[in-house]
């Protein structure tokens, strides 16, 4: 073996004496310092112990501005470290209640990768336009109160493509910031890191190329074993759940606390949480082991000698998996009291239940998707004058089914709370290719219904489906404008933050080229409305005394007029919501025929829809009071002992019907 020449060894040191006068001018010393600090390894830091040193929280983006403290959420520290590098987890899987502070330990290991360990990293959000939110109100802050992040990645210029809201540089890598709903921003570049938050928010495909996660998640495969991907969400939905199902692959990790009398660990449960009746401020834990009530001040202590402790085995050994909920809030953030409060303001309600679920305990909603038995909607049909709205009824929208030998249309009235009456049934006969029965549907656009009141409504909006001979409804539709017509597409799966999204321009020539002004297209999550649907019908009603007494229908009543037939009653509810497996295991739910014929539910779909289109779930009640006047329909909370005279109301109800005849519209 060659022994290295001692030649070399004077030049090995900057500082020996024939180098002296080299090094004799301005600044000399200042580079000398900062080559010797850059010999210097870094400090071997998780992820944690990183933001326990480094890590400044911003007035703009914290309620606890200062220093990050770790001990604060002592649960965070195992999650946070399992993203060092020096750990062999390769996929961290989080679900979470809202508020648990899961978000700054996603940016706490942000900011120690863009310092500590260099790689091209890629942060998703569920859109785009919540991506840049995120980068103003948590990314920037977390970069300008940070000394050493500000040294290392650049401010933003116009004129840098390299540093803009959605991408930072820094020295070895870049954070691309994108939304799940982008597919260009998901395929853009290889990834070591990749940071999933509120993954149960992601559309179903991004831009129709595939699964978000999955798309994501492919960028980091060519880094191996070095990649870590990060999953947080706070879950929606059993069997649609991303985070849930995730979760379930996994490990399985529970936070077991100690009990302050007689140390039983256990992971807290909200059945475990009791109070007196009426008196949420008496909410206390009991124990397993000892049913000893634990007060909440013991929780500080109760979180410092908790730890993390799987209940499953992994099918991914390289994978964890972690649950919380927000009964481990730390003191000073979301208390027992609040909690308990939350569940008893929620009582009657499912969808208050079902965010109490979500957002709270961290847990998923089941959908309750048992079909209503048709005999007990039939006994419970209502009487009203035939081919009038009732009083209730504000707007009508209908929905329109295409079949092949006829056109069903289903009229709908809606009032406040979303509570509805069908007030019409039509069939056209005649299917998409006969030129007449698309005549007979345009006249239907401009017929009125004469209301309680006297007025005449026309159909506000018409969904019509395009699951059957797509290019006929099309060209229908873009006759008609798209003031009062909606074409809808129904797509499978729940999104109850939008159920329907578009509208996007699908016409075309006959040469192809798409129309700019042909067709507008809307997508609707069928399923939602469905849910929605067989959760009204199972509403509880008021007696015929307690009407009579003043009692109000609750929110979402459906009124079903006595004209209506059993086979319309049947196919109302001619479906069911079943969890079925995928080939993987994994559950899901889908919606499935009890018989054939489901016209009347898809219809009442389109309606529904329609009436999203039109605004009315996010009306506010100026707009509702508004509706009332022109109707000269009197609110029951205004005029509670009926004193206003109908006859006075009738005749105001006919001026104002003649008056919006004239000015056109929905009336």
């Amino acid at each position: 073996m060659s022994v290295p020449s001692s030649t070399i060894l004077p030049r090995s040191n900057p500082i020996s004496g024939e180098t002296d006068d080299m090094l004799e001018f301005d600044g000399a010393a200042e580079i000398l310092r900062a080559w010797g600090a850059g010999l210097t390894p870094d400090p071997d830091l998780t992820v944690s112990e990183w933001a326990d040193r480094h890590r400044m929280l911003s007035g703009r983006a914290s309620a606890e501005p200062g220093r990050y403290r770790t001990a604060r959420t002592p649960y965070m520290r195992e999650i946070m470290d399992r993203l060092s590098p020096g750990d062999p987890t390769q996929r961290v899987v989080f679900m979470k209640a809202a508020q648990v502070g899961a978000t700054e330990a996603g940016n706490n290991w942000i900011g120690f990768a863009i310092h500590q360990a260099p790689g091209p990293m890629l942060a998703v959000q569920p859109t785009v336009e919540l991506a840049k939110r995120n980068s103003r109100q948590r990314i920037d802050p977390l970069i300008d109160e940070s000394p050493e992040l500000r040294e290392r990645v650049k401010p933003a210029r116009s004129r840098d493509a390299g540093n803009t809201m959605l991408s930072k540089e820094f020295a070895g890598g870049i954070l691309i910031m994108t939304g799940a709903n982008s597919a260009v921003g998901l395929r853009s570049t290889p990834a070591r890191y990749i940071f999933l938050d509120e993954v149960d928010a992601y559309p179903a495909s991004a831009d129709e190329e595939g699964d978000p996660v999955t798309l994501a998640e492919a960028r980091s495969l060519t880094f191996a074993h070095r990649r870590k991907v990060l999953l947080v969400s706070t879950p929606t939905i059993r069997g649609l759940s991303r985070i849930e199902r995730e979760y379930e692959a996994s490990d399985q990790r529970r936070y077991f606390v100690p009990c302050p009398h007689c140390g039983a660990m256990q992971w807290l449960k909200f059945d475990r949480l009791r109070w007196q009746k009426g008196r949420p401020e008496t909410a206390e834990y009991h124990c397993e082991g000892c049913d000893a009530a634990i007060a909440e001040h013991h929780k500080t202590a109760m979180l410092e000698g908790g730890e993390w402790r799987a209940t499953a085995v992994a099918a991914d050994p390289t994978t964890v998996g972690y649950h919380l909920s927000a009964l481990y809030s730390p003191i000073g953030w979301l208390s027992w009291e609040r909690i308990v409060r939350a569940w008893d303001a929620a009582q009657g309600s499912d969808e208050a239940i079902k965010a109490f679920r979500n957002t709270i305990l961290g847990e998923t909603w089941v959908e309750t998707g048992e079909a209503p038995d048709w005999q007990r909607l039939y006994d419970r049909r209502e009487r009203w004058t035939s081919g009038t709205v009732p009083a209730g009824g504000l707007f009508l929208t209908a929905g329109a089914d295409v079949q092949k030998d006829r056109i069903e249309i289903d009229v709908w009235a809606w009032g406040r709370g979303l509570e509805s009456w069908l007030v019409d049934h039509i069939v056209i006969e005649g299917g998409p290719d006969r030129h007449e029965a698309w005549g007979d549907l345009t006249d239907l656009l401009g017929r009125t219904w004469p209301h309680e009141h006297g007025a005449h409504l026309k159909i506000a909006r018409l969904a019509i489906d395009t699951g059957y001979e797509a290019p006929a409804v099309y060209g229908w539709s873009r006759a008609q404008g798209f003031a009062q017509v909606s074409p809808v597409k129904g797509v499978e799966g729940f999104n109850r933050a939008s159920p329907v999204s578009g509208p996007t321009y699908v016409d075309a020539t006959e040469g192809g080229k798409r129309l700019r002004r042909g067709a507008r297209l809307w997508t609707v999550a069928v399923s939602t409305f469905k849910a929605e649907t067989y959760r009204f019908l199972r509403l509880e009603r008021p007696t015929e005394e307690d009407i009579a007494a003043g009692a109000a229908f609750s929110p979402g009543t459906v009124h079903l007029p006595h004209w209506v037939e059993n086979e319309w009653l049947k196919q109302f509810v001619a479906e069911q919501l079943v969890t079925v497996r995928t080939k993987r295991g994994f559950a899901r739910l889908e919606w499935q025929k009890l018989r054939e014929r489901n016209e009347a539910l898809d219809c009442r779909v389109y309606a529904r829809a329609a009436a999203w289109i039109a605004g009315a779930d996010r009306w506010t009640d100026e707009k509702w009071r508004d509706l009332e006047d022109q109707l000269g329909v009197i609110d029951a909370s205004a005029d509670p002992a009926g004193q206003i005279n109908r006859q006075t109301q009738t005749s105001q109800g006919k001026r104002r019907s003649d008056w919006l005849g004239r000015r056109g519209g929905w009336f």
